[in-house]
């Protein structure tokens, strides 16, 4: 299926659903995936992510307010689009805060600013000329620090290099991110953070640790997946906002406040497999605890195939 191709539609007669794991820094993506999905639910096709699951994907402004109208318990971030505002907030409230551009993953564009002053240049540059979406030389440490960890090769590294001279499509075509800015609340003393992934009834877990003299824990590829690890509270959180949100699916990642509560600082619906493969188990809705390893995507075809016996689009003979 060539989820790009203009005769889509004719391509999808015959079918119940469509699964399309679509990426944010996949230029054509950008432009078109979200669009494809809604027009296919409107008419009452099934697909996987719909609207609920995916509206807010990598769109961190737009989770800010999804977690304040449900109250759920979120590191608080502030959203500013007016330079002004932003400035009298930036001179009024406290350091450290955390910057992010809307976008972005393995904590790409995130940076901690410690004093009002540096708040105030990255406001100021907010709202002229911009962030490019994709920071090459960021990129190029993180590929170095994997490479000096023992968990990428020389080539990647060549890749780091390359792409500062030449960036990906979606950073090169996809315009720069201005005329906003977005903070959030910074939460010391975690070493790690914690991921967990609710699709339909079941909920596995990751826990990511920080890299070395950083506060970031999202991509650095120090990873852990002992049932022991978690704090059942964040799964339990996790089943009760998938709930709420009428999601699909529902990727958490949860850090502790000074008082040890879970709270979240982001939502997204997908991740990379083979991460989550060492997996030992799952829990169920009840928390009940099931051992060993699964594979993550049956999952998922069990929330559509749900779906199409549902809808009456799939019977026994079938």
């Amino acid at each position: 299926m060539n989820c790009h191709a203009n005769d889509l539609i004719s391509q999808l007669d015959g079918c119940s659903a469509l699964m399309w794991h679509f990426s944010h820094e996949n230029h054509t993506d950008n432009i078109i995936a979200k669009q494809i999905m809604f027009a296919l639910e409107h008419t009452g096709f099934i697909v996987f992510p719909d609207f609920r699951t995916m509206w807010h994907f990598d769109d961190k402004a737009g989770q800010k307010y999804l977690f304040e109208s449900i109250q759920a318990p979120y590191a608080k971030s502030y959203v500013f689009l007016e330079k002004e505002e932003a400035l009298k907030w930036a001179s009024e409230t406290k350091f450290p805060k955390v910057f992010k551009l809307r976008g972005g993953a393995s904590s790409k564009n995130v940076r901690l600013l410690e004093t009002r002053e540096q708040a105030a240049r990255m406001i100021h540059k907010a709202f002229s000329k911009g962030f490019s979406k994709y920071d090459g030389l960021g990129s190029l440490r993180e590929r170095w620090y994997k490479y000096r960890k023992g968990k990428s090769d020389f080539f990647d590294v060549f890749k780091g290099v390359v792409r500062l001279i030449y960036p990906p499509a979606f950073a090169r075509l996809g315009g720069h991110e201005s005329g906003y800015v977005l903070f959030q609340e910074f939460l010391p003393e975690n070493d790690s953070d914690t991921r967990i992934i609710v699709i339909g009834s079941k909920a596995f877990g990751l826990k990511r640790y920080v890299r070395d003299n950083d506060f970031r824990a999202s991509g650095s590829g120090d990873f852990a997946w002992d049932r022991s690890l978690f704090d059942e509270r964040c799964i339990q959180i996790s089943f009760d906002l998938c709930k709420k949100l009428n999601l699909q699916i529902g990727a958490f990642d949860f850090v502790f406040d000074a008082q040890n509560n879970p709270l979240v600082i982001e939502l997204s619906y997908g991740f990379v497999s083979e991460v989550y493969d060492p997996c030992p188990g799952y829990w169920d809705e009840s928390l009940t605890w099931h051992e060993g390893t699964t594979t993550k995507e049956d999952f998922m075809v069990e929330v559509v195939l749900e779906k199409v016996k549902r809808d009456g689009l799939l019977n026994s003979s079938n």
